[in-house]
């Protein structure tokens, strides 16, 4: 599989959720999908719920989490 490019799925927006990162063409943070996720939704279930996303998206917000994760610095 290769290596998704959140930056096709992700957008930032001062206009939207105080322009922390969502789902292109919603109001889903990427917040909202790692929260999800941690308490233990299935894709399965949050495509379910929430229809206008897609995997491709959720493999976004999980990339996008990835990169902060790699490029954080520890004092």
């Amino acid at each position: 599989m290769q290596p998704i490019d959140y930056k096709e799925y992700l957008e930032f927006n001062p206009e939207i959720r105080f322009g922390k990162p969502v789902i292109k063409g919603t109001r889903i943070s990427v917040y909202d999908v790692l929260q999800w996720l941690a308490s233990g939704l299935s894709y399965e279930e949050i495509l379910s719920d929430f229809p206008q996303l897609t995997s491709e998206a959720i493999f976004a917000c999980l990339a996008y989490a990835a990169n902060k994760e790699r490029i954080i610095k520890v004092a």
